[in-house]
């Protein structure tokens, strides 16, 4: 084999570190974001937080009650809200891009320029929206309440075995039973297994703990939450009666009447067979159905609410609002000020760098283009997922009036071809971000829907057809529900191509149960 020497030219895409930190920064949610901007903010000097009492025009968004410093030159403005049609400037907070039309080209920033990245309520259109939305004010969940310290229902229960007056044995074998119950606030565990485990072989040892560990169940199952120790859902469901009775908190007859259809196999319950229900307990119809009705209103997790769950307070990145009552409807798209970090260039150390010519100046000076390309990353993060978010409404803008009935068909594809961007581009922005529109929160991957479709040739969006399946659904008949088979043919009658399995996904989907089990025999 003869070795020798080519020469060949070839091209290929290179993803420079300033590509990768911005690709980086669009697929991140929120809270990753606010993170990441704190290590950003330990690690680089040269960033910092801008001061809100720093005069708006260094930032490119004047004060309307201040005046420009004399000399000071104009900056472009960053156009936080984009209106979906051909709205005014005004409307719009204050924007001459036109819409659908990316924002303004962010400015350059010098070594003591700095740059703002989300202004107080009033530069964004003179409301503040995201405050407002979901509630009333004085409704708000704060987020101290939020992080309040959390009490599990082991805690909760031992405070309450502290007021007893026990013997030392029977204190320590409540406490174990106390720590052998799972989430729910059940005990799992057969009470000879648990002394088993503790006797390790002796049968004297074993037997004085099950009678141990019995004494200290009733005392277990006579504490708050109610229905905790349970060892079956039945048991569960008739301690809950039982205390009702002692209370006599409901009517007698009917307590009775729960307390024997608990006594009956729960499947029976699950399927409310009420006839094989009437005729096990000697009942009638009215006061079996009178029953069953309390007995859905009962906990069958008693430990639930004592579950340290992880609580994710869901805050929209874009807010929509319709603005006036004007036909055919127009809506402002901004994004949320209090997403947006407000960050700059640290003057003080950029100016003492122009001046430092000396040993590591170099690192420093990449630390500080550094700062500046994260800034402006993050500009051009909020800026694509305002574009996104623009496209998206005026794409579906019949949903923001009408609702999910009037969702139409849209895939990433329609919205990458419509900004010039990428479809994977597009994947990342809709991805942990959301939108808060009249009829709720919802992420942006939402309003992405697949088509089915129509006998008149259109398609319909899958989501408009599982609004209409919840809605076929709710207005059933509850002696005769709907079957799959029966929901495909009535979508057929509305002109939907929907096939008997793509509704029993649908419905699973949904979370509706099918109709065997929705059937009130």
């Amino acid at each position: 084999m003869k070795q020798g020497l080519s020469l060949r030219v070839s091209q290929h895409l290179a993803l420079t570190p300033q590509l990768q930190q911005s690709i980086r920064l669009l697929q991140l949610s929120t809270l990753e974001l606010a993170q990441e901007v704190e290590q950003m903010l330990g690690d680089n000097p040269f960033l910092d937080v801008a001061d809100d009492t720093a005069p708006r025009e260094d930032f490119g968004l004047e004060r309307a009650d201040t005046p420009p410093a004399d000399g000071e030159a104009e900056s472009a403005p960053m156009a936080p809200t984009v209106p979906s049609d051909s709205a005014s400037a005004s409307d719009a907070g204050g924007t001459d891009d036109a819409p659908g039309e990316p924002a303004a080209e962010p400015q350059d920033w010098d070594g003591d320029g700095s740059v703002e990245m989300a202004p107080d309520d009033g530069e964004w259109g003179g409301e503040a929206p995201a405050r407002q939305h979901g509630g009333e004010g004085d409704g708000e969940v704060e987020a101290s309440d939020l992080a309040s310290p959390h009490v599990s229902l082991q805690d909760h229960l031992h405070r309450q075995a502290l007021a007893l007056r026990l013997s030392p044995e029977d204190q320590a074998a409540l406490r174990f039973l106390i720590e052998s119950l799972n989430d729910d606030g059940w005990l799992e565990d057969p009470l000879e297994e648990l002394a088993a485990g503790l006797a390790q072989g002796d049968l004297e040892t074993q037997e004085e703990l099950v009678h141990r560990f019995t004494v200290a169940l009733r005392l277990l199952q006579s504490l708050d939450p109610t229905g905790v120790g349970a060892r079956s859902l039945a048991e569960c469901l008739q301690l809950q009666l039982l205390a009702l009775q002692r209370e006599r908190a409901h009517d007698a007859a009917t307590l009775a009447a729960a307390l024997a259809v608990c006594g009956q196999p729960v499947e029976l319950l699950a399927k409310r067979d009420v006839k094989r229900l009437c005729a096990l307990c000697g009942q009638a119809e009215p006061q079996v159905r009178a029953a069953m009705a309390l007995i859905a209103r009962l906990e069958p997790k008693p430990g639930r609410r004592f579950v340290d769950v992880e609580r994710n307070v869901v805050v929209p990145d874009v807010i929509v609002t319709r603005i006036g009552r004007a036909n055919p409807p127009r809506f402002r798209v901004q994004l949320n000020p209090d997403v947006m970090p407000r960050l700059r260039v640290h003057d003080v150390y950029a100016g003492a760098l122009r001046g430092h010519k000396g040993e590591g100046h170099q690192a420093l000076q990449q630390r500080l283009q550094e700062a500046r390309w994260f800034i402006k990353n993050i500009q051009q993060r909020f800026d694509t997922i305002l574009r996104v978010s623009n496209a998206i409404v005026e794409r579906q803008k019949n949903f923001f009036v009408h609702g999910e009935l009037a969702m139409r068909p849209l895939v990433l594809r329609e919205i990458a071809d419509e900004l010039g961007l990428h479809e994977s581009t597009i994947s990342r922005v809709t991805t942990a971000k959301y939108m808060a529109t009249p009829f709720g929160t919802y992420e942006l991957k939402y309003f992405f829907g697949s088509a089915l479709g129509t006998e008149t040739g259109g398609n319909a969006s899958s989501t408009a057809v599982r609004a209409l399946i919840r809605q076929f659904v709710a207005a059933e008949d509850a002696a005769r529900p709907l079957s799959d088979s029966q929901i495909s043919d009535m979508l057929k009658e509305q002109g939907i191509e929907c096939a008997r399995r793509t509704v029993a996904k649908y419905r699973e989907a949904l979370r509706i149960a099918p109709a065997n089990l929705r059937k009130a025999l």
